[in-house]
């Protein structure tokens, strides 16, 4: 890789890999946190000078990790969980971990630091993440009763009031592709509602996966997840997909990477640091002997009822935003979740639910990918369909057909 030129001096910079190769151990770089950084403090590596790097994962505040199988991205994700355990109690981080693999974070398994158990299925992983935008909404309920603008202002008024502060929340998904796979778009939603508006409230995410395609990694994700760490991939457009630059494809593997942090246009060259499992089975057998997780099951549920509806009063193919939620679409001319979310000021579960009765009743069509849904009716047919909403279902696509 060439440097043109060398970040703080005037000269031009060509790297060359050492023909000896050196482990970077976690307890190489691992120190006490500077000054103004949160417990989520995480360190990475050593950069090209033998300098530890190291971040603020509250300051980025989303990272997104992304790499082929070998080239590291899972020993990084241990080495950033490893540097918070080994600094912040429980009262002051939770953790969200979601391991559809299932073998890579089962070492975190009951550590006190949990709020859900490790959760392996992508099913209970969508679940997950449309908790916690309820748990983001009341946290913002919080601070405005409170008239705080951040979750460290919030703390400072709750821990002069006598309260328990909240922690922070960090969710760890360990490969987004299969959850993209199995509900695209509910998760894909979901990560892009946290990703936007979660940071002030103390909730963080850290995605990894070792399929840097832009169908994983959307353009919706991308903007709104600014920190990027990529290791070896295997080509210029799967480079381009994590970074938006060449690099990552020259990359050597085993954990050789380039970190772009949200502030910085440039990517540093870092060798990441390494922790084996016996040593981060010290660490979560010694926070196991502190006490039991406080489990939130209730993060596990789906989240069938939207916030003002009644149990009893729940139908599945009802709803009395339906009609307004047609004539929303048909007059954009495109019909996603999120949209319905700001049009007409619902949660995301409802909206999902408003976009799956749209398909039904043929207003819509089915869930095409990264394609955005088309409008399958024009205005001059909304009259009639708005007329038959109260028909069964599918009387408005058979009369369409």
């Amino acid at each position: 890789r060439i440097l043109a030129p060398i970040p703080g001096k005037q000269a031009v910079g060509v790297e060359v890999p050492n023909s000896v190769r050196r482990t970077v151990h976690l307890g190489d770089v691992f120190q006490e946190a500077p000054d103004g950084w949160s417990p989520l403090t995480v360190w990475l590596g050593k950069d090209i000078s033998g300098k530890a790097i190291g971040t603020d994962l509250a300051k980025q505040p989303h990272v997104l990790v992304a790499g082929t199988t070998g080239s590291g991205k899972s020993g990084c994700v241990n080495a950033m969980l490893s540097s918070i355990l080994l600094r912040a109690t429980p009262n002051e981080v939770k953790l969200v971990l979601v391991d559809p693999k299932q073998v890579e974070l089962n070492h975190y398994e009951s550590i006190p630091h949990l709020i859900t158990p490790v959760v392996t299925s992508p099913r209970l992983a969508a679940n997950v993440l449309a908790n916690l935008i309820k748990e983001m909404e009341q946290r913002y309920s919080i601070m405005s009763l409170a008239r705080t603008r951040n979750l460290i202002e919030l703390n400072k008024l709750r821990e002069s009031q006598g309260e328990r502060p909240l922690p922070y929340i960090l969710c760890v998904i360990d490969e987004l592709a299969d959850l993209m796979m199995v509900a695209p778009g509910e998760v894909e939603d979901a990560i892009i509602r946290l990703a936007q508006k979660s940071r002030a409230v103390g909730i963080h995410l850290l995605l990894a996966t070792q399929r840097p395609s832009a169908d994983i990694i959307t353009g919706m994700i991308k903007a709104n997840v600014p920190a990027r760490i990529a290791f070896a991939v295997s080509s210029q457009t799967d480079s381009r997909v994590i970074l938006d630059s060449n690099g990552a494809e020259s990359l050597l593997g085993k954990g050789d990477m380039l970190f772009r942090p949200a502030s910085e246009s440039r990517s540093a060259r870092i060798q990441g640091a390494f922790i084996d499992e016996s040593e981060i089975e010290r660490i979560t057998d010694h926070w196991r002997r502190q006490g039991e997780p406080e489990l939130k099951q209730e993060l596990l549920e789906a989240s069938e009822l939207a916030d003002d509806e009644e149990p009893g009063e729940f139908d599945p193919d009802a709803d009395d935003l339906l009609g307004e939620a047609i004539a929303t679409v048909v007059q954009m001319g495109t019909a996603s979740t999120s949209m319905l979310q700001r049009r007409l000021r619902v949660g995301y579960t409802r909206a999902g639910r408003l976009v799956d009765m749209m398909e039904r009743r043929g207003v819509i069509s089915g869930y095409e990918g990264s394609k955005a849904r088309q409008v399958l009716i024009t205005e001059g047919d909304l009259a009639r369909v708005l007329a038959a909403l109260d028909a069964p279902v599918g009387a408005a696509a058979d009369d369409h057909a």
